[in-house]
């Protein structure tokens, strides 16, 4: 077992590896032909269900990039409801609190089993209940990319929400009443589902740039809308005002600079969080003050990154998907704001990835333990409330990867003995920043001499795993029920935990 990565894994899975035996060369390809007849264009997605004959015991999938603005994935849910389609496998790349409809599905066995890469809202609430008949498979963006471009996850029916769409079934997030910015995450279904039906809510003539190919496109599906493209920004993305926020923002970006990290040509990524925007400025604070230039942000991107952009601080901006208006602005409009795929981005499969030409990264924690590993997937009880994103895909590929986190939150541990669920194993975490102290792990010896002589507040993690118990107490374990729900897979097609049913309902 590697750094704590210690659930008991049924036999007939694939059992955990290190992120260092990836098996490049047996890769599995896919080749998709792009399609030889003309696109089909329909005034309803009931006509799509009935041109393609859809029925019951098939994969469908969608994609997130309207997040809880999202209709597409409601409105399909309400046709299989009516149709009464049972066994049916789902697949978005996400799943938003928006999303009530699939509650229904779920529990009329409608939809029996779940592949996604974030969970959140009803539907994380009605799986973790232990209500889906089948099982939940919580992805990394990168792994979700290399599931269905090898096969292991094959989709029949792609339902892909798009903005604006011509008469040659090309499509584009960028334009349009609905417009989202990039549509990276849903490329591998675009090109290895087995029918692609675009919908949306804007036909034009002709787009002079797309994201979506028309010759990789079955139909195309014209709606009154597809969704509220102000439910993209959903996520907190505003920069804290919090004063334990902020010092861990500042002391996060010291840090960086302290190490050499913050120099010409380097490249970053942190999420969208409160705190994570923070470092993102301070970090920008540091670039001007020094006169130095970037080569790229990437993620996920927001307004920080933009006006870093802006004021050239980075040379251009890897975006996988527009966490605001702000991005989906300056994706529409600035040349060097550039879309990749999530295969792009994370597949470990594919050559020359954005998560491992990463300088550093800034992530979260819903709790982390003392081998380090995180978990972004499930609360100390055991709920279903996230997952990994991207969380996984940079960690393992970014030369330093840094967990930031107050030290308690509502007076509970952000450290455990062993959290709840891995979601990323502690191999790949270099450091913790909390408001009480900073703990390097001890794989990293080139961090711990760098670090020895410094200002910094150095602590082991067991040091802070006690002081957090002399603040709050030590918290009573929570017990997990026998009934495994769902598996975390790894980025490589492997599994690293399980998901068990709640045990205290809620």
């Amino acid at each position: 077992m590697l750094n704590g990565v210690k659930r008991d894994i049924p036999e007939d899975l694939k059992p955990y590896t290190t992120s260092d035996a990836f098996t490049k060369e047996k890769r599995k390809l896919i080749s998709k032909k792009k399609k030889q007849l003309n696109t089909v264009f329909l005034s309803s997605i009931e006509e799509a269900f009935d041109l393609f004959n859809i029925k019951s015991n098939t994969c469908l999938s969608f994609h997130h990039h309207l997040r809880n603005g999202d209709y597409v994935l409601q409105d399909v849910c309400k046709i299989i409801e009516k149709r009464d389609l049972k066994n049916l496998h789902f697949a978005p790349s996400s799943i938003f609190p928006s999303y009530t409809k699939l509650v229904d599905l779920i529990i009329n066995e409608n939809v029996t089993n779940i592949h996604t890469n974030y969970i959140n809202g009803p539907v994380a609430d009605t799986v973790s209940k232990g209500c889906l008949k089948g099982k939940l498979i919580m992805n990394t963006h990168g792994g979700r990319a290399r599931a269905i471009e090898s096969g292991d996850l094959h989709i029949d029916y792609a339902f892909l929400a798009c903005p604006t769409v011509d008469k040659f079934g090309n499509g584009s997030g960028a334009v349009g009443k609905s417009a989202c910015g990039t549509l990276g995450y849903a490329i591998s279904d675009l090109h290895y589902a087995e029918h692609v039906i675009l919908v949306t809510d804007n036909l034009v003539e002709k787009l002079e740039t797309y994201d979506f190919d028309g010759n990789y496109v079955d139909a195309v599906v014209v709606v009154d809308s597809i969704g509220d493209a102000n439910g993209i920004v959903s996520g907190t993305t505003k920069i804290t005002k919090d004063p334990i926020g902020l010092k861990i923002a500042k002391e996060t970006a010291e840090l960086l600079d302290y190490l050499g990290i913050i120099k010409n040509g380097f490249s970053m990524q942190t999420g969208a969080g409160k705190t994570s925007l923070a470092v993102v400025k301070y970090v920008s604070d540091i670039m001007e003050k020094n006169k130095i230039k970037g080569s790229f942000g990437s993620g996920g991107i927001t307004k920080s990154y933009v006006e870093m952009l802006e004021k050239g601080l980075f040379d251009e901006l890897f975006d996988v998907q527009c966490f605001d208006l702000d991005a989906v602005q300056s994706y529409k409009k600035n040349k060097n704001h550039l879309a990749m795929s999530a295969s792009q981005y994370g597949n470990p499969f594919e050559k020359n990835i954005i998560a491992e030409k990463l300088s550093f990264v800034i992530l979260g924690a819903a709790e982390i333990d003392l081998d380090f590993n995180v978990n972004v997937t499930t609360d100390s009880l055991g709920r279903l409330i996230g997952g990994s994103g991207g969380h996984s895909d940079i960690a393992y590929g970014s030369n330093l990867t840094i967990i930031i986190s107050p030290l308690t939150k509502s007076r509970i541990p952000i450290i455990k003995d062993k959290v709840m669920t891995v979601t990323t194993p502690g191999n790949d975490i270099d450091i913790l920043i909390t408001e009480r102290g900073i703990a390097v792990n001890p794989n990293r010896k080139d961090l711990v001499e760098k670090l020895k002589n410094s200002h910094f507040p150095l602590r082991t993690i067991n040091e802070l795993y006690e002081l957090s118990h002399k603040i709050t107490g030590i918290p009573k374990e929570i017990e997990h029920s026998n009934e495994i729900i769902g598996y975390v897979e790894y980025r490589d097609g492997s599994y690293i935990d399980c998901i068990y049913k709640v045990k205290r309902q809620f």
